[in-house]
């Protein structure tokens, strides 16, 4: 660890090892040396004079990367394709001629940002899905126990725990519908050449516009891509990027809502995320068990929503074919939007697959509020016994104002079932009303609804997703 300088703490707390290598220099130049492999293979396959022995070379080279050849080279000339191109030519002397051939910087630049964020899409993939499996779970293990649900954060219509999560299980499967359709969208830039006219190879190839019409496709291929965007600046359209960036403050939303929700929970010790044998929740209050990682969810995620303006901006203001205003933010940007929801995404695994739910405190608040939902209930029961509907409405207005005020001037318990059996406008006795205190009988459809939502909606999903399933988050402070 490194106590001199700074260091991202994306790096050294919160993003996964297989995160941060997707976006390290390594892969970045070993993609560098695959795509200059494959121009190669496709230029000799279109018909250029290039000899299977200076390919072979390559290959034999393509992941032996000699860094402090091009570091120093760098220093020197000050472009670090070129750099690269160098250093690689001195490994190949054969290949060294036809390297790069006919390419500028952005071939090996652009097509490999995208297949580096094509393949960090892949691991917020499998991680999106094991949190969904997750919480699939915990729905499915509570979707029968009814608790106080809350509209405004006031007391509102029960519930069920299951239901509830349900909530942020849909979330999240729009976000997965989300990453999916930009994850099949992507396409690789290809090699277009300086202004994106391809004129380099429209010259090498002779004016052959048969032959350079094979070449981005050919290349595709060879790296695992469907297709190139069909027409390019010097760059691929910045906007990749900012549908990039969307899809990661989406799923940084959701995270941040279910947060927040469990968050409240816990404070009303309802629902508790994991809370390690020895972890201090305060330096100075010892009893406290603080939601950091809830918490932590949160202050990433809105790292990340605020990080999606970045893209943006950027693809806003690109003027005409190339501007290069993009790559220092773009090269910051992009990274720290993935490592941070690679953290947010372990922290959200982690959490709910360790949540504590506290059922005797849900049915004691849920009791506490209960009478005043179950008014209505009562007061068909009370009409069925000959009652006057309207002058029943009115005494059960008048004796909740009057629990309420007992329970918050005076604090003390709900009365209002005492109140209305002392009442001989309801002809009810306490024993009859307590009977209908049955928490189950006030959630609805809330149970059928879990069960219906992960049967037919989400079990498909995480099915056609089992390869990815297993997925155990390791969270590092």
């Amino acid at each position: 660890m490194s106590t001199d300088r700074y260091t991202s703490p994306l790096s050294e707390r919160y993003a996964s090892k297989e995160m941060q290598y997707i976006f390290s220099p390594d892969m970045k130049f070993r993609t560098w040396r695959k795509l200059w492999i494959a121009l190669a293979e496709t230029e000799q396959e279109l018909g250029l004079d290039i000899t299977d022995e200076q390919i072979a070379e390559l290959k034999a080279n393509a992941d032996n990367i000699n860094y402090e050849v091009a570091i120093e080279r760098e220093k020197l000339v000050r472009h670090d394709v070129m750099s690269h191109v160098y250093a690689y030519g001195t490994q190949c002397p054969k290949a060294k001629g036809i390297i790069h051939l006919g390419a500028t910087s952005c071939y090996v630049g652009d097509n490999t940002d995208i297949i580096v964020m094509a393949e960090a899409l892949k691991l917020v993939k499998t991680k999106l899905v094991n949190v969904m499996a997750e919480l699939a779970k915990f729905a499915d293990t509570y979707k029968d126990l009814p608790t106080l649900a809350f509209t405004h954060f006031q007391p509102a219509q029960p519930t069920t725990v299951g239901k509830r999560a349900t909530l942020w299980l849909q979330e999240f499967m729009m976000d997965l519908e989300d990453l999916e359709y930009v994850m099949g969208s992507l396409k690789l830039l290809g090699s277009k050449g300086t202004t994106g006219t391809q004129a380099s190879f429209y010259e090498l190839f002779d004016g052959d516009h048969d032959k350079v019409d094979q070449i981005d496709p050919m290349i595709a291929k060879k790296m695992g891509f469907d297709a190139c965007y069909a027409v390019s600046g010097q760059t691929y359209s910045r906007k990749v990027d900012t549908r990039v960036a969307n899809v990661l403050a989406g799923i940084a939303a959701s995270a941040y809502k279910m947060s927040n929700d469990i968050r409240l929970l816990q404070h009303l010790k309802e629902v508790e995320e994991p809370f390690e044998k020895n972890q201090i929740g305060s330096s100075a209050m010892a009893y406290k068990r603080n939601p950091m990682r809830s918490e932590r969810i949160g202050s990433l995620a809105r790292y990340v929503m605020i990080d999606a303006l970045n893209p943006a901006v950027t693809s806003a203001t690109q003027w005409f074919e190339r501007t290069l205003d993009d790559s220092a933010n773009k090269r910051i940007s992009i990274p720290e939007a993935f490592l941070a929801t690679d953290g947010v995404l372990d922290l959200c695994l982690n959490v709910v697959d360790g949540l504590v739910v506290y059922d005797k405190v849900i049915t004691k608040r849920l009791l506490s509020e209960l009478p005043f939902m179950a008014t209505e209930n009562i007061m068909m029961d009370a009409v069925k016994k000959g009652g006057d509907r309207q002058e029943l409405h009115e005494r059960i207005r008048q004796l909740s104002m009057e629990a309420g005020a007992h329970v918050k001037k005076e604090g003390k318990d709900n009365n209002l079932l005492e109140l209305i059996a002392a009442d001989p406008t309801f002809n009810l006795t306490l024993e009859e009303l307590q009977a209908s205190m049955d928490p189950s009988k006030y959630v609805g459809r809330a149970p059928r609804q879990v069960a219906k939502f992960l049967e037919d909606i989400i079990q498909p999903i995480l099915d056609a997703n089992k390869d990815l399933l297993g997925v155990k988050a390791e969270i590092n402070v």
